[in-house]
């Protein structure tokens, strides 16, 4: 399966093979529990993220992980959004510095 990640006249296709789909629920339920106990979404704390703005955290995650080479977490991200909204295909990255912009289409 693949998500695509647009950043700013870029886009890039990141692979993510069916196994991590598959086997990922324990990786994908710590992200979960670390996230229950809120987070600093650009200028606001949120108490208690929805499933859009945990995917949102997820995709700021891509979006350092494409900056820094790491593949490897890339992939686990973008696993993570496709597992929690199964009808997302595209993240269109804002580059403003609010992760609250990132549209998942």
């Amino acid at each position: 399966m693949q998500l695509r990640i647009q950043i700013n006249d870029t886009t890039r296709d990141i692979d993510v093979p069916q196994f991590i789909l598959e086997e990922g629920e324990d990786f994908f339920a710590q992200i979960d529990s670390d996230l229950d106990r809120g987070y600093q979404m650009s200028r606001l704390w949120v108490d208690k993220p929805d499933k859009e703005q945990r995917c949102q955290i997820v995709a700021d995650k891509i979006l350092t992980a494409l900056s820094n080479g790491n593949q490897k977490s890339g992939t686990l991200m973008a696993a993570y959004i496709l597992k929690r909204m199964p009808h997302v295909r595209e993240v269109h990255m804002n580059t403003e510095g609010d992760m609250t912009g990132h549209e998942l289409v």
